[in-house]
């Protein structure tokens, strides 16, 4: 039996691939554990800089596995607890990865399957994959996903699509900054290699501290207390000595020593 979650490195760049094509890259309970382990291991690997989530076959994630949600139909309220927890773990795991995580999506994305590509800094899509947070349909709600797709989409789409169920165009997750670009299949791997390309040109320590920031700052009131972090962070950044040698080697416009 092929490895539900396959991983390569390549260079800075590691690769995490969902391989499970012949149930969509549906998960259960061994895929989210094994998405955890991946994202825990890569994040902390010191060459990694960047991290690309793909998937084999025709669909990116179809959400949940009919075999799982089988079992999950006669588990207690503390199982289903149990399990939720699970994959919220997985989740923020993806999204506090220090390393800059790209979806690669190849194919259409349901359920829960939305919650991985809007944990992911970047996703750049193919034209002809379709969305849709189906859970309604089945007398359930998007909650586990539901802090990082509410991010990602925003609230007044979210009110739209979680409510109805519908499925959605690429077009459409792209007009309301669900994906940051649509491609022809054609140009899928070109225009990954050209974020993968910005994020290992750019300095390792600033790219983590900026992913921190992110996470500290965005949706937060504009407080003294924000700001006084925002005013610790630029001092601790232009002290370190990636921030040093930054500036430097812009100044003296040579190539910094990271690269």
């Amino acid at each position: 039996m092929s490895p539900a979650i396959r991983i390569s490195t390549q260079g800075q760049v590691a690769t995490v691939v969902l391989n499970r094509p012949e149930v969509r890259n549906a998960f259960n309970d061994e895929v989210i554990a094994e998405l955890t382990q991946a994202f825990v291991q890569q994040g902390n690997q010191a060459d990694v800089r960047a991290i690309v989530l793909m998937a084999e076959g025709p669909a990116f994630c179809a959400g949940a596995d009919l075999n799982w949600m089988r079992r999950m139909a006669d588990y207690t309220r503390d199982e289903n607890l149990a399990d939720a927890e699970k994959l919220a773990f997985m989740l923020r795991t993806l999204y506090e990865c220090p390393k800059p995580v790209i979806a690669r999506v190849q194919g259409d994305v349901v359920a829960g399957g939305m919650g991985l590509v809007a944990a992911c800094d970047m996703v750049v899509s193919v034209d002809t994959a379709h969305y849709c947070l189906s859970e309604v349909r089945l007398g359930l709600i998007p909650a586990t996903i539901s802090p990082y797709v509410i991010r990602a989409m925003g609230a007044r789409a979210s009110h739209r699509y979680f409510l109805t169920a519908e499925r959605f165009t690429a077009a459409e997750a792209l007009r309301i900054g669900f994906v940051h670009e649509v491609v022809p299949a054609d140009q899928l791997d070109a225009r990954v290699g050209e974020l993968v390309a910005a994020l290992t040109g750019a300095s390792p320590n600033a790219v983590r501290e900026c992913k921190k920031l992110l996470h500290d700052v965005a949706g937060r009131d504009i407080t003294r207390l924000l700001i006084e972090r925002t005013v610790e962070g630029i001092a601790d950044i232009r002290a370190s000595d990636e921030g040093k040698e930054g500036v430097q080697s812009f100044l003296q416009k040579r190539k910094p020593n990271w690269l």
